[in-house]
């Protein structure tokens, strides 16, 4: 039989994991992953990986009837929990290979920092808010998720690990950052949603060079706006 190899390191990941992860939540996040197929992800890495997180335990509890349904969630501080599809989607587009180095803005409940932890990524991620900041540093460590957290301004990225091979921008940007694209290594991509309170256009850029990117857009999508300078 084969084993697929994302598979297994998830399962490294949240083997030992001390979260409550019964079989209705199993079964609901196989249904989440059914919907997700059907919705046009068809990365099987990505959704190995996401059949294997808990996502109930990022949300609220009480929200954990409906965490697994296509829907974003209050986390506090004014921010949201991505629908499972916005996750799927952005995760798809990096095409995230085994130990790239990968900038995440926008730490949130670090569901996605999890996802992109359980394809085998070296995760590098700023969280503005510093409540949620701190909530994350406490809580990944708890389902053996250790990436690099860092309390700060997204907008100016992490220059001292770049160059990244993938960045994840996970809230709604009025423009893509300067920074952020100096950061990105050549041949690396960029998956960023660019507009207003409105909404924003998904974008994904691929660094040809220095100074030339292709980019590409993959639709509209809704996210919490993208904020400037850390208290």
């Amino acid at each position: 039989m084969l084993v697929n190899e994302s598979a297994i390191f998830v399962y490294y990941y949240f083997s030992n994991m001390a979260i409550t992860d019964n079989f209705k939540h199993k079964g609901k996040r196989l249904q989440m992953i059914t919907m997700l197929r059907q919705m046009g992800i068809v990365d099987e890495k990505v959704l190995n990986v996401m059949e294997m997180i808990p996502r109930h335990a990022f949300l609220d509890g009480a929200f954990l009837e409906y965490a697994y349904e296509n829907k974003a969630f209050q986390i506090g501080e004014g921010q949201t929990i991505s629908q499972p599809y916005t996750v799927a989607f952005q995760t798809q587009l990096l095409e995230i290979n085994k130990n790239d180095k990968v900038l995440e803005i926008g730490t949130g409940s670090g569901y996605q920092t999890a996802v992109l932890c359980g394809m085998g990524a070296r995760v590098f991620s700023i969280e503005r808010q510093r409540v949620l900041h701190d909530r994350a540093k406490r809580f990944l460590p708890m389902l053996n998720v250790n990436p690099k957290l860092f309390y700060g301004d997204g907008y100016l990225g992490q220059p001292m690990f770049a160059p990244f091979d993938k960045i994840i921008v996970t809230a709604g940007a009025p423009y893509i950052p300067e920074p952020l694209k100096a950061q990105l290594k050549v041949g690396g991509i960029m998956v960023i949603p660019v507009g207003d309170n409105k909404g924003q256009k998904m974008y994904s850029l691929v660094k040809k060079s220095d100074s030339a990117f292709e980019s590409k857009l993959h639709g509209d999508f809704h996210f919490v706006p993208l904020l400037e300078q850390k208290r």
